[in-house]
């Protein structure tokens, strides 16, 4: 019995050995195993050998016999047999009962016992080798499952610090833009009623200019009643001149404009009615009362202000103490007639204007409005966007964090009752191993008494032949191959007979069947796809963008194991102000005019766009696009002709300016300039058509109104309007001439926009294969500078726009912005009307839009 523990304490360390060796593949832990299982419990006949030595050299009859009895092998036929053992005297051959008086008997009984007992032992250590197997396999599974849920619970909780992190992030971005938000919205709030209040100013100064504009009707009797006059002065004291009217109800009117826009339009409107009188820059307009301020609308208070009273102004300033004023004796040119004078249609086109104007700026307020609540809403949309997709994350997050927390619970139960088995295991191994190595001992002591017996017997039966018995002896089992490599198979063994037997006992069977590989196969490491990247932690100058998978199954059994569980990536490499990069100069291009100064242009095209930040010369730069001159020489006229000559297949829209502030010398000029124009497609080669459209507009603003308004009602565009259609497109140059000649002024406003459409649809009966060109001739600022950008630009889709601005009063500045560019060619200045009238500047218009084939 004292080879029970350490036999016990080495089993326990074979089948710790055994189980801890996962990362070892199954082939050699089968070999390992088995080699364990047959060293410590096989029992080596070396092992055996001494056992049994030991056993024998202690054994007496009577302690074999004590064995025996313990054993419960005592059987009655035993007993008779062996009861001569017992007593002093040796009586057994008269005693020995019938049927084992011979000696052969008594052996055989015994070596039959001998052979019990020797498959007992042998039965015991399959037994125990299977159960040993069984459990250390079992042992191995339970430690396979708490290393998976060990690594689900570590996986679950990086899922759970990456959930709380993002909590974190979107509990603090939420907050921050909300308020961001509501700062918006504050602004955008303010900014439209500032804007608002503006608009209802410039309303109520349209209803003015309204009411000024009935007033100064020449065709009312008001009008023609009351004798309006416009006065031009200069104050002695300020030397400033003004402009006023001597009718207090006008004034009054007048008064009453409110927004720096009208009284802006008011001043520069008049300033050209005075001829010959200098310094006008610094006009400005009288009002009923040289003290009023204009109304300012402020929020009344309601705490009453602190008594206070005003301290009256000194009266006695007067610089001509009492003496006639200049404003009181104006005279002569520096006084202008309304009723019925001359001047009179051109100070209501005037009134035009200035109304004009205004709803010019009222319709940029609405449209500045309209912008301001598009962008407002815009941005407020993608603070809402920003701020639904934090919740939507914040959920998310929450929702993953909570998923976390759950396997993370679950992965840490598994692992505890998995745990809880394995312990089980263990305790139940430990009692099976210290109850095979009892049982070997006993069936050892078994064969050692029956062996004693059997060979005291022998002699005492038999006196004078020795007691020597050959039991048979059979070698180590020979496994062959598993039939699995995991999850338990069978395998067949066999051992061959060393020994045969002589008078002992027969051999044990010498094939058999156990159990093999009884371990866990390999499972490998499963995992979901990858979801999709994360967005990018910066716009620019180097982001991170994430992206994860989710473990499908943990690696268990010394499978494969997972592979990576997240990705990160750099992203927004690019610098926040990298500004763009453009390709080299392209070569410089044909020139655009065969005479009189043309340009060769050359520009650059961009190769890498800018990035976040940074900046790019637009296309219209001199660092993309730049001109240099050519053809600097004058333009060869034909015989007897004053102006060039085109020979190119042209359509040609001629818009001729018709409004009253012409003046009949201008008018008289631009007849001229028209006649002239059409004189250099006179030529037999000519392939040229023209149309010609006379332009003005109504005097009055209901009229204005019918045109140009929201008006939907169906409108007489020559007699309401004032735009005539003087011809077609025709090849009939003498014809166009004669109808250029019979031409009226009209005297009226200036629908510049309405001609510039006008064109647009003559050219739609046009050539395919024609060039499309506009002329348009202006004398002075049309009726709405917003309506004529928006038909010019309308119009440039189509055909190139050239105009001829004449005067000082025409916008040069806008009219380069409504030309086809680039305006140096397609804008010819005419400083006054004798311009117009020589041929020369005709020759300009012709040289910009007729150059010789390429």
């Amino acid at each position: 019995m004292s080879m029970k523990m350490p036999i016990l304490v080495i089993a326990t360390l074979v089948c710790s050995a055994y189980a801890t060796s996962e990362a070892s593949s199954s082939k050699l832990t089968s070999m390992v195993t088995l080699q364990a299982m047959e060293h410590i419990f096989s029992r080596s006949e070396s092992a055996h050998s001494a056992s049994i030595s030991t056993i024998m050299s202690k054994m007496s009859p009577q302690k074999a016999w004590q064995v025996l009895e313990k054993s419960n092998l005592t059987s009655p036929a035993l007993i008779e047999m062996t009861s001569h053992l017992h007593s002093e005297k040796s009586n057994l051959r008269k005693a020995a009962p019938a049927g084992y008086a011979a000696v052969e008997g008594a052996r055989k009984l015994l070596n039959d016992m001998i052979y019990e007992s020797m498959s007992k032992y042998d039965q015991e250590i399959a037994k125990c080798t299977e159960y040993y197997a069984q459990q250390c396999a079992a042992m191995e599974h339970g430690r396979g499952q708490i290393s998976g849920s060990n690594f689900m619970a570590a996986h679950s909780r990086s899922l759970i610090l990456g959930a709380q992190s993002c909590i974190s992030q979107c509990e603090n971005d939420v907050p921050t833009r909300k308020q961001d938000l509501k700062e918006h919205n504050s602004k955008c709030k303010e900014e439209k009623q500032r804007a608002t209040t503006r608009l209802q100013v410039v309303k109520g100064d349209i209803q003015v200019m309204t009411d000024i504009l009935k007033m100064t009707d020449c065709d009312s009797t008001f009008v023609q009643t009351e004798k309006l006059a416009l006065l031009h002065c200069q104050d002695p004291c300020t030397k400033k001149s003004f402009v006023t009217f001597d009718h207090d109800g006008l004034k009054q009117k007048v008064s009453q404009l409110q927004s720096s826009v009208s009284q802006g339009l008011m001043q520069d409107t008049f300033k050209d009615l005075f001829e010959g009188i200098e310094s006008m820059r610094s006009v400005s307009l009288l009002a009923a009362d040289a003290q009023q301020t204009p109304y300012v609308n402020t929020t009344k208070l309601s705490n009453p202000l602190m008594p206070r009273t005003v301290v009256p102004p000194n009266p006695c300033t007067d610089p001509k103490a009492g003496a006639p004023k200049a404003r009181d004796t104006a005279t002569g040119k520096d006084k202008c007639t309304l009723a019925k004078s001359p001047q009179c249609y051109k100070l209501q086109e005037r009134f035009l204007l200035i109304q004009s104007g205004i709803k010019d700026d009222e319709g940029n307020l609405v449209r500045e409005i309209a912008v301001m609540e598009e962008r407002c809403k815009e941005t407020a949309d993608t603070f809402e966007k920003q701020i639904q997709d934090d919740n939507n994350k914040l959920e998310q997050c929450q929702a993953d964090l909570a998923e976390g927390m759950k396997e993370e619970a679950i992965a840490a139960e598994d692992a505890r009752q998995t745990a809880r088995q394995h312990e089980q295991l263990n305790e139940d191994l430990k009692r099976q191993m210290k109850t095979c190595s009892e049982n070997y001992i006993n069936y050892e002591s078994e064969m050692c008494s029956l062996k004693k017996i059997r060979g005291e017997l022998y002699k005492k039966l038999k006196v004078g032949y020795s007691a020597f018995f050959q039991d048979c002896v059979v070698s180590k089992w020979d496994p062959e191959d598993c039939s699995k490599e995991c999850g338990g198979g069978e395998q067949k063994l066999s051992r061959n007979v060393m020994t045969h037997p002589n008078k002992g006992a027969k051999c044990l069977p010498l094939s058999a069947v156990k159990k093999c590989n009884l371990q866990s196969c390999p499972i490998d490491c499963r995992l979901d796809p990858w979801n999709g990247w994360s967005k990018c932690s910066a716009q620019c100058g180097g982001g991170v963008q994430q992206r994860l998978r989710d473990v499908k199954m943990a690696m268990k059994y010394g499978g494969k194991p997972c592979d990576e569980t997240s990705q990160t990536r750099a992203c927004n490499n690019q610098a926040c102000e990298k500004d763009c990069e453009l390709n080299p100069w392209t070569n410089w291009g044909r020139c655009s005019k065969d005479c009189d100064g043309g340009t060769r242009k050359r520009q650059k095209f961009i190769s890498e766009r800018a990035e976040g930040e940074g900046k790019c010369p637009g296309r219209w730069s001199r660092e993309r696009l730049q001109y240099k001159k050519c053809n600097m020489i004058g333009c060869e006229l034909h015989a007897n002709a004053k102006t060039k000559t085109c020979d190119e297949k042209l359509d040609i829209v001629l818009l001729i300016d018709g409004s009253g502030r012409l003046g009949q010398s201008g008018w008289n000029a631009e007849i001229i300039a028209a006649n002239t124009f059409v004189d250099a497609f006179t030529s037999q080669s000519s392939q040229a058509k023209i149309s010609v459209v006379l332009y003005s507009g109504p005097r009055t603003w209901s009229g204005v109104y019918k045109c140009f308004g929201r008006n939907t009602a169906t409108v007489d565009m020559e007699k309401v309007c004032k735009i005539k259609t003087v011809t077609h497109l025709t090849n009939d140059m003498a014809a166009v001439k004669t109808k250029i000649g019979a031409l009226v002024w009209p005297k009226g406003s200036t629908l510049t926009s309405l001609a510039l459409l006008n064109a647009a649809t003559q050219l739609t009966d046009g050539r395919p294969d024609a060039k499309s060109v506009v002329v348009a001739i202006t004398d002075g600022r049309p009726l709405s500078y917003w309506a004529t950008g928006l038909a010019s630009k309308y119009l440039r889709k189509t055909a190139r726009l050239l105009w001829v601005p004449v005067t000082s009063n025409a916008p040069l500045w806008r009219v380069k912005e409504w030309a086809t560019r680039t305006w140096k060619e397609n804008v010819v200045e005419a400083k006054d009307f004798k311009a117009l009238e020589n041929p020369d500047l005709i020759t300009h218009v012709i040289a910009d839009i007729c150059p010789k084939s390429a």
